[in-house]
């Protein structure tokens, strides 16, 4: 039987931080991965998506360059671009992979517990101090009469895989992958609708947000079910016929971008006595199992399905597991999760959104910002948007919605700070290149000092320093 320091289960995002980090450690890493290193993120997920939003959007600017005053004779289409794609994808796996796992044991296969100290991978079985799981999430099929009867459905997991565009797609869900995916097909050439049983795109977000992406979609020719309830799906002459109760959609191929469900087999978990439900694996703050020298990171823990919060979570289990004391610094909760849907306009949330911090009582005061008041963005033909802070007279930052050029990168001064306790005059005291786009964070955090001008108290200083 081998020993290594640490085995890594799944390398996704969080297992391939655990496993470069254990490395530069000196520790000696056992990486595991069933399918393609890189996990969803890279192969399936975040990079390819965007990939192929870039080509919509290159398309998308090429045929309107009249908004910029710019008239040429064009004759553009798409003819390749998931190869484009599949391409950048290939020549990003081949140049970073191959240092990552420089000083760690990449073996490739399905890992199965045979105790809690004992993985088994193709018969070969191996033993560490630590064990981190790591394996991520698979798309969630709803149970839609007749959906699964259809041939070839497409998911972000075969998605990219597919040799032409279609005429024609209906997408259900409107979350992140299916706004995101509806934009960039449509934008390539596709007929695209979506259905979705939410009251509008991007649930989790912030409405009146989710308002300005629906107009600009309309715009795009998407067609949007919000609200839907989707009873069926059945092929019709060759077609894809998908029966809601506020219309029924035919199209060429389907795309189910519904949710996400753990990958947890065929990790035989009871074997190694370790706790999960429907949701994923249970950890402690920590990303603790309940058997405490094994840590689950990322999406197979359920508490935020996001890269980004898998990679940090991964650097924080394997720190805890290294250290000798259970410092606060390491908990998971003391981090907030910043996220952003990648369309145009994008879309960026950290905290709370203005329902939910109503929902909790909070006495709130809430700032917003059109984009369209800034020279900056209406110069670079992208008015559409606003920006909008939940803050209270004290002028304390309880989340931030943006929707407008630019998101996801605004998105990141707020995130900051939120956890780093900072306030409204912070913001607004610190200087921002002019004309940047982040111009707009100090815009709106000034926009709350003049309010606070014309409090009671404000004036009747003004009055008395005359």
């Amino acid at each position: 039987m081998k020993q290594f320091d640490i085995i890594v289960i799944g390398m996704g995002p969080a297992g391939m931080a655990v496993s470069a980090m254990g490395s530069a450690m000196g520790l000696s890493v056992l990486a595991i991965e069933k399918h393609k290193v890189g996990g969803e993120c890279l192969n399936c997920g975040c990079i390819p998506s965007k990939a192929l939003l870039k080509a919509g959007e290159a398309l998308h600017s090429a045929r309107n360059l009249k908004r910029y005053g710019l008239d040429g004779e064009l004759h553009l289409n798409a003819s390749d671009p998931m190869q484009v794609v599949r391409d950048k994808i290939h020549g990003i796996n081949d140049k970073k992979f191959q240092k990552a796992f420089e000083r760690a044991t990449l073996v490739k296969g399905s890992a199965e517990f045979v105790d809690d100290r004992t993985v088994q991978v193709d018969g070969e079985s191996y033993t560490a101090k630590k064990i981190f799981i790591a394996t991520g999430t698979e798309p969630f099929v709803p149970p839609i009469p007749g959906l699964k009867d259809v041939p070839d459905i497409l998911t972000n997991m075969n998605m990219f895989e597919i040799e032409k565009m279609p005429e024609s797609l209906t997408i259900i869900g409107g979350g992140a992958i299916g706004s995101e995916m509806a934009q960039a097909f449509a934008r390539l050439g596709t007929k695209v609708a979506v259905a979705h049983m939410d009251p509008h795109l991007v649930p989790v977000g912030d409405e009146e947000a989710a308002r300005v992406l629906e107009d600009v979609f309309a715009k795009e020719g998407i067609t949007v079910y919000n609200g839907a309830k989707i009873t069926g799906v059945s092929m019709v002459d060759g077609k894809i016929v998908t029966v809601t109760d506020k219309g029924t959609l035919t199209s060429e191929r389907i795309l189910v971008a519904a949710g996400r469900k753990p990958v947890l087999e065929p990790l035989r978990l009871e074997r190694a006595g370790i706790e999960f439900t429907k949701k994923g694996i249970t950890v402690d703050s920590h990303m603790r199992t309940n058997r405490s020298h094994i840590y689950a990171v990322g999406d197979c823990n359920g508490q935020s399905l996001l890269s980004h919060a898998a990679m940090h979570q991964g650097m924080l289990a394997l720190m805890h597991a290294m250290s000798p004391f259970s410092l606060s610094m390491l908990k998971r909760e003391r981090y907030v999760v910043p996220w952003s849907v990648f369309t145009e306009p994008e879309i960026a949330q950290v905290g709370l959104t203005e329902k939910e911090a109503r929902a909790r009582g909070l006495n709130i005061q809430v700032m917003k910002k059109d984009f369209r008041a800034y020279g900056r963005t209406v110069a670079d033909g992208h008015p559409e948007g606003f920006i909008k802070i939940i803050t209270d007279g004290r002028g304390r930052i309880h989340g931030a919605s943006i929707v407008g050029e630019a998101a996801s990168e605004l998105i990141h001064e707020w995130t900051m700070a939120i956890q780093y306790k900072k306030r409204m005059y912070h913001v607004m005291m610190m200087q921002h290149a002019f004309p940047s786009v982040s111009m707009i964070n100090k815009m709106i955090a000034e926009d709350w000092m003049m309010e606070k001008m014309k409090s009671g108290w404000m004036q009747k200083l003004v009055k008395w320093l005359k």
